[in-house]
């Protein structure tokens, strides 16, 4: 490996060892929680996948190139973070992270934490089931292809629409994303609530919600609405020692890398992932079967090279742009920009529709995303300066959750969100995050403000001390 490599490695571990001592600050997690993105996606690439390959397909130059951005984003991100964290929550500077605290103190064994568990348990009910009450109505009532496709062998998608969206089809994409961010919610709260019948109401939930996404064949998705659960139970509920913990994501680590591979041959060979299931016997035999997509690192050579050559230029801020403006319906502007689309074609990755249209297919990786925006030095500095942003509302939803405990859920949603925003730093990932606190801004309206802070904190370390 080349010594930007190396010096990567390094200042991922300087980085992340500060980012663990701050996490008291609220910002360490996040922060954690982006370096081992840049791990997966990045540094992991080159051991995964063929590196010998990238050399014969990308060359040497280009390669050099990508680490060297790899290394900017890094020490950028870094430097950045803890400023831009003190710039955004300058108010809650003073506060601790509620999330340690649950973890080392577990305030949310506090009977005034599980009143607020319980009543927003009952908000998300009544939200959720009037959302399925109007998606049983968009599949005809087809409730066994809705709740259970493992049983019927068919999957049924009330918000289904158009790739590129006609009219107010933004609206259907808003049902889909806020059924999203509920059904994580009711793991998390199946993970942490005490209340048997509250525990009952979000396990049955999960029964009918999570299996349009696990028989899907969405990598994204599944993460974002099961692993906020999986992290909520462990680091929240499960008693003993760290290690215990670790082991347990350990083996559901496990569990899940052998689920995603399973999605991939569904993927691969168009069938759904129950069938890929039932065919498990004949494939014993067979090469195991590796995760596609998780080259982002390739991506970021294939820029470099494209760029170097003058086959492509940068956009100079257009992907951003075009991402920022992504929420208005193309109803209200018909020719608004889509998203990728130039690299898509300086890939040969983009379709083109019946109506002529040409639609991006492929993630440029969130540093690439930065180099095709600014280029190899000033792009993977903007990435880090998102992505520092990023940390800092995660943050802000950790040191808010002591008064509002809905943000706990956003926050923990927000963490895996962060490991999804690794291909693309993209509100197509993070609507859900940002549609959930909407509700969860509603939601507080409605019962005229939050919890006073003073009165919740003191109640709370009453109850521990006992």
């Amino acid at each position: 490996m080349p010594l930007p490599y190396y010096l990567s490695c390094a200042a991922i571990l300087l980085f992340g060892i500060q980012a663990f001592l701050a996490r008291e600050k609220a910002w360490g997690i996040p922060a954690c929680a982006v370096l081992a993105t840049t791990i997966a996606w990045y540094i992991m690439d080159a051991i995964y996948n063929d590196y010998s390959v990238y050399i014969v397909g990308i060359g040497l130059k280009a390669l050099n190139m990508a680490w060297w951005q790899v290394f900017i984003f890094v020490c950028a991100y870094g430097i950045i973070t803890p400023f831009i964290h003190s710039s955004i929550n300058r108010k809650l500077l003073g506060n601790k992270s509620f999330v340690i605290g649950c973890y080392k103190h577990r305030y949310l064994d506090s009977p005034q934490v599980q009143h607020n568990i319980d009543q927003t348990a009952k908000a998300l009910l009544f939200a959720w089931g009037t959302l399925m009450l109007i998606a049983l109505y968009q599949v005809g009532g087809q409730a066994l292809n809705l709740f259970a496709p493992y049983l019927s062998g068919v999957k049924a998608d009330p918000w289904s629409r158009n790739r590129l969206g006609a009219g107010f089809d933004a609206l259907i994409s808003f049902a889909s994303y806020i059924q999203l961010i509920m059904t994580a919610g009711f793991g998390v709260i199946f993970a942490v609530a005490k209340n048997p019948r509250t525990r009952t109401m979000a396990g049955i939930v999960c029964l009918l919600a999570f299996p349009p996404y696990l028989f899907d064949r969405t990598r994204n998705t599944m993460l974002s609405t099961m692993v906020p659960g999986l992290l909520a139970w462990v680091f929240f509920r499960l008693r003993g020692p760290l290690y215990l913990k670790l082991g347990v994501l350990a083996s559901a680590f496990l569990s899940v890398n052998f689920w995603l591979t399973t999605v991939m041959i569904s993927r691969n060979e168009g069938k759904s992932v129950a069938t890929v299931l039932s065919e498990n016997k004949k494939r014993e035999k067979k090469e195991g079967s590796t995760h596609e997509g998780l080259n982002m690192f390739e991506e970021l050579g294939w820029i470099n090279l494209f760029i170097e050559s003058g086959y492509y230029k940068p956009n100079m801020g257009s992907r951003y742009f075009a991402e920022i403006v992504n929420p208005i319906p193309r109803a209200l502007w018909k020719n608004k920009p889509l998203i990728g689309i130039d690299y898509a074609i300086a890939r040969g990755q983009g379709d083109t529709g019946d109506d002529g249209l040409v639609t991006a297919t492929i993630s440029t990786g969130m540093i690439g995303q930065g180099v095709v925006n600014f280029g190899g030095f000033f792009g993977p500095i903007a990435a880090a300066t998102l992505m520092a942003l990023w940390t800092a509302i995660l943050a802000r939803q950790d040191l808010l959750s002591r008064h509002e405990l809905g943000r706990l859920l956003l926050y923990v949603s927000g963490l895996i969100l962060t490991f999804n925003i690794g291909r693309d730093i993209t509100l197509l990932v993070l609507y859900p995050f940002f549609f959930g606190l909407g509700m969860l801004w509603v939601w507080k309206t409605l019962r005229g403000g939050s919890l006073q802070e003073g009165a919740f904190i003191r109640r709370a370390t009453k109850e521990l001390r006992k």
